[in-house]
């Protein structure tokens, strides 16, 4: 997974630029591109789009309602390795976590 997500994963001048737009745009009220990260909707392990707007957002990479930015990289994990296994099927993971990545496991029986 990894060696693959980094042949496509965007350039950071590309993702850094997005995010500190995307934070102004949402509204957000701390502004420092520091505190997110620029995340996948659709995790790249998951068959997300790479540069895609739709697809990426600034994720806050301190606790917001409980939960952190590491807690969503698990989640992703999760389910990367139940596709992989066959456990559930491609679509059902993309979306559950497109829908709500802290119910996404339970969602589709994990």
């Amino acid at each position: 997974m990894a060696g693959y997500s980094k042949k496509i994963r965007p350039p950071v001048s590309y993702t850094n630029a997005l995010k500190t737009r995307q934070v102004a745009e949402y509204g957000y009220k701390d502004t420092d591109p520091a505190h997110y990260e620029e995340d996948h909707l659709i995790p790249l392990s998951l068959g997300g789009s790479p540069k895609s707007v739709m697809n990426l957002w600034p994720e806050p990479r301190y606790k917001a309602g409980g939960a952190t930015a590491m807690d969503k990289d698990v989640v992703e994990f999760k389910l990367y390795k139940a596709v992989c296994a066959g456990t559930i099927d491609l679509a059902p993971a993309q979306q559950a976590i497109a829908r709500d990545w802290r119910t996404a496991l339970a969602k589709v029986g994990l």
